[in-house]
Order: C-alpha cells, then sequence, then structure tokens
C-alpha cells in the first residue's frame, strides 16, 4: 500500500480527534431530519468504537455521552435495553461492546487472557471443579431471563459452598463472562445485574477466526486511526501475526499515512472530515480518564508529551487521570473537590494556555456529570 502523505504528530492527533467522534460528525450522525433518538446514537457510538474501556462505568458513560450528544442515562437505557452490554471482551478488562458482537469479540480475544488465569486459579486456591461447579449454580438461578447483582452471585456461590473470598468470586465472575456464559445486563438502581449471555443475546454475531480478524482490524482503524499495528496489537491484545493477518486481509479498505518515521492505517474519508471540521478538532474538551482517546493507543504521544507521561498515570499503575484536551494535546488533568456546594473542579494545568481555555473547563466538566 502506497503511503499517500507524511504528517506531523500534531495533525496525528487531530486525526485521531475526527475518527472518535470528538469533532465533526460521527459515523452515526442523523440523516438530517434528526430521526436518530438519544439510544440509537449512542448505541452507534459503541458500535462504531467497537469496545469502550469501562472498568469505570461512569467514566465510559460519558466518554459514550460526549460523541453521541447525549446523557449518560441515555446510554444506561442502551444498556437496559439489551443494545449495548458491559463484559469482558479483551484484555481482561470491562468494556463496553455492541449486544451482538461480544461473543465473537470474547471468542477471538480472550484465549490469551483465559490461558493465563489457570496459573492466577491455583494461586487462588480454585481447581477446574470449582468453576465448573461456580458456572452450574448461577447457570441455574439466571436461567429463565433473571438477574442478579455481583453481591448477590457472590451470596448464591457462598450458600452453595464455594468461597468468593480474597478475589476468588471476582475471579470466577470474569471467567465465566470471558467464557461467554454471563455479560452485564440491565442495572438496578443504577447497578449493573449479571444475566446469561445466550438469553440476554438471543441472535449474536458468529464470525470464523479470519473473518473475525479482518473484522476487528478494520473497525479498529476506522474508529482510531491512523492507528499503527502495534496499537491494534495492543488493543486487541492479539499476536503481532494475529494483526498483521487482520490488516493484510482489509487494506484495500484503508489508507496509510507515516508519521515520526512509522506507518499508520486510517480511514480514507478522515482526512477530509479533519480539513471540513478543523476548527472543532482544536478546541477544548475534557475527558474521562479512561477515555479511548487516550487508552485506545500503544503510542499516545502525539496527545500527551512523554514527560508528562507518569503524571497522566502516576506511577504507571493502569488508572488514567481525566483530562482537558487543547488543540489535540493534552494540556492539563481534572479532578472534583469538596462536596455539596463547595464542590469544584480542580485543575493540574501541564502546559500555558489562555483565560478562555481554563474558564470553559468547569462547564466541560459539570456537562460530563459528577
Amino acid at each position: 500500500m502506497k503511503v499517500t502523505q507524511v504528517v506531523s504528530s500534531h495533525e496525528l492527533s487531530l486525526l485521531r480527534l475526527v475518527a472518535q467522534g470528538l469533532a465533526g460528525p460521527g459515523p452515526w450522525a442523523d440523516d438530517g431530519e434528526g430521526s436518530a433518538g438519544p439510544v440509537e446514537r449512542a448505541t452507534a457510538v459503541v458500535g462504531h468504537l467497537t469496545a469502550v474501556q469501562a472498568q469505570d462505568l461512569p467514566g465510559a458513560l460519558a466518554s459514550v455521552a460526549l460523541r453521541a450528544g447525549c446523557s449518560r442515562e441515555d446510554v444506561v437505557a442502551a444498556l437496559d435495553a439489551g443494545r449495548v452490554v458491559r463484559s469482558w471482551p479483551m484484555r481482561g478488562t470491562l468494556h463496553l461492546t455492541p449486544a451482538r458482537d461480544l461473543a465473537w469479540m470474547a471468542a477471538l480475544m480472550t484465549p490469551r487472557s483465559l490461558a493465563a488465569a489457570a496459573k492466577r486459579r491455583a494461586e487462588l486456591g480454585l481447581t477446574d471443579q470449582d468453576l465448573v461447579r461456580a458456572q452450574d449454580a448461577l447457570v441455574a438461578a439466571l436461567s429463565g431471563g433473571r438477574a442478579m447483582t455481583r453481591a448477590q452471585v457472590l451470596t448464591l456461590w457462598e450458600e452453595a459452598g464455594q468461597g468468593t473470598t480474597g478475589g476468588r468470586g471476582y475471579h470466577l465472575i470474569v471467567r465465566l463472562a470471558e467464557g461467554g456464559v454471563i455479560c452485564q445486563g440491565p442495572t438496578a438502581d443504577g447497578e449493573p445485574q449479571f444475566v446469561l449471555l445466550e438469553e440476554w443475546v438471543p441472535e449474536p454475531r458468529h464470525l470464523d477466526r479470519e473473518e473475525a480478524l479482518a473484522e476487528i482490524a478494520l473497525r479498529y482503524v476506522r474508529s482510531h486511526g491512523p492507528a499503527t499495528i502495534q496499537d491494534l496489537a495492543r488493543w486487541t491484545n492479539l499476536t503481532m501475526a494475529d494483526a498483521r493477518a487482520g490488516l493484510a486481509a482489509v487494506t484495500d479498505q484503508l489508507t496509510t499515512l507515516e508519521s515520526d518515521g512509522r506507518i499508520h492505517y486510517l480511514d480514507p474519508a478522515v482526512p477530509d472530515r479533519l480539513t471540513e471540521h478543523r476548527a472543532q478538532a482544536r478546541r477544548t474538551l475534557a475527558l474521562p480518564g479512561f477515555d479511548e482517546m487516550v487508552l485506545g493507543y500503544a503510542d499516545r504521544t502525539c496527545l500527551v508529551a512523554p514527560e508528562h507521561a507518569q503524571r497522566l498515570v502516576p506511577g504507571s499503575n493502569g488508572v488514567f487521570r481525566n483530562t482537558v484536551v487543547h488543540d489535540g494535546a493534552v494540556v492539563g488533568l481534572w479532578k472534583w473537590t469538596g462536596r455539596g456546594k463547595k464542590r469544584e473542579v480542580e485543575v493540574e494545568w501541564l502546559a500555558e494556555v489562555g483565560v478562555r481555555v481554563r474558564g470553559r473547563v468547569p462547564g466541560l466538566v459539570q456537562a460530563i456529570g459528577p
């Protein structure tokens, strides 16, 4: 594939903002007659991004709402309606995914996690038979369209003689989710509930391995590109060989560019969308800490200066702080401080910005929600 252009790191970041739907009309935009309601837009955003990091559920809801132009409640409504689900389809971490896509995504991207889990299970004092007994008890309790909170699941297992302390209960839940037995379905008073995947998603899509590799590569690049093959492999937790195979199957639908000496793949429509919506791409944004714009890449230096990496993720502990993005770069880190009427937004600025930018941030954070 011929490299079409060489771009700066700054341009790379702006292109990603457009691809991710944080600038310009996303692929889920109305048809001009306002027919797409907020729940439909939220569902379409998740479908476009394919998987949205959701370890921090309020942050994930905000990430989708920002792109869909809706409220966090609308995203919850998409979950409650079974259009979007929350589960562990990749990297051993919770994500929001389109409901019909969860089964094939988990089948493709969880085998490495499942293999590593066997060692962890032994460390926890669990046997394969414990996993089978836990599954049998939970399937029996959930069958017939029933749903249970995490606390109820753990209580069920304890009463059945299966210990859940010391991380054992969480391990069992994740393994059953990665194995396609359960997922999180409707919420109850704001708390996710577990359901049987085959009942909650009665008509899942099924793809063979080659089809799945091609689809995950295409959808990742379309929603996150410009991105490298290393970005794809890291995001999916696939091997480099699998990432190459997936990309090779869809290169005719993509284009490439070069930045900092590396080849990046992207949707051919993205550069034109940036040309049309460049001013919006350069605007100020307040993003949740685990937003895909930050978390969706192995290399995020076009967005976050290397000298600020430790401040974004203190101690490299995997917990990303909330960001302020301006003109395609992280210029600050925000958090809530105080309580009640004294609650306010505090920003740790990483770069010099004008008074107008500083003044916008509290309102942008308020729009995300508490």
